[in-house]
């Protein structure tokens, strides 16, 4: 999950970590919108500010603006909150939700400052996560190892122009096509996967592979000095072409598929049957 969202129940509440003070900001529009359920949160806020003059100075003096992602995939300047202003905007709210979300609030940030003070702490919680989930210690090496890939990519897509959570998902389809011969989409119907994110439902070998085009990927744009969707766009089928050609290499010497319709789920949450799988996998 991207890290600039946290989840209260299940509402995605937009945040944002401020290095110099080591405080989390997050959303009040959001915020609103977990209390309230409201059609219109941004609404809500404006007639609560103007009712109360107070909160409305409040909020005017400390809650800053800062650029969080909208709903678009555009950064926007949104007004936000340490969870201290929070706290203050959340005792004007009335809501059955105020005493758990300030409680939420408490443990996001105190997580945030254990992890920053000692790392450890948020990949030891990753891996206690998955072998609740029945992972074994190899997968999840493997699967921690991708991640780690991951970020190194997105990292050098963010600081080369490239910005909104669309683009990110658009060129992570284009490697994955390329080496999987397949896009996300069709590899998470194959697995019967809806919500959940496909590579917590890989194979180690699907873990491997997609870390290869990625690691390649980001060699390949190093190389070039991508810039932009375009450049990136040739270095991810380029990054992608050296897993693809990985994998064929693999499948003919074993006889066996890489790409699967193998999950961690029942098969009562997929809702596939049988048959529905054979067909994807002929299309495979």
């Amino acid at each position: 999950m991207d890290k600039n969202l946290a989840i209260f129940e299940n509402f995605k509440i937009r945040r944002l970590y401020d290095k110099k003070s080591e405080t989390w900001f997050f959303s009040v529009v959001d915020i609103i919108f977990a209390l309230t359920g409201s059609a219109n949160p941004t609404d809500y806020l404006k007639k609560l500010r103007k009712r109360d003059a107070e909160l409305g100075k409040y909020i005017g003096t400390n809650c800053p603006q800062v650029e969080m992602m909208a709903e678009t995939g555009k950064k926007r300047m949104t007004l936000a909150g340490s969870p201290e202003h929070l706290f203050r905007i959340i005792q004007s709210v009335p809501s059955k939700k105020a005493e758990p979300i300030k409680l939420w609030l408490a443990k996001v940030g105190y997580e945030r400052i254990q992890e920053l003070a000692d790392p450890e702490r948020s990949l030891n919680r990753a891996r206690e996560n998955w072998q609740r989930h029945g992972r074994s210690q190899k997968w999840i090496q493997q699967r921690m190892m991708g991640q780690e890939t991951r970020n190194k990519l997105t990292d050098y897509w963010s600081e080369h122009d490239i910005k909104t959570r669309d683009d990110f998902a658009i060129l992570t389809n284009v490697i994955h096509q390329e080496w999987a011969d397949v896009t996300v989409k069709e590899h998470k119907k194959l697995k019967g996967l809806k919500t959940q994110n496909l590579r917590d439902h890989m194979s180690e070998a699907e873990l491997i592979f997609t870390a290869l085009a990625e690691l390649s990927t980001r060699q390949i744009a190093q190389t070039m000095e991508a810039k932009g969707m375009n450049e990136n766009k040739i270095a991810g089928r380029r990054g992608g072409g050296v897993a693809k050609k990985a994998r064929i290499d693999l499948e003919q010497k074993t006889g066996k598929k890489v790409i699967s319709s193998r999950n961690f789920l029942s098969r009562r949450q997929t809702g596939l049957n049988k048959p529905e799988v054979k067909k994807l996998l002929k299309k495979k």
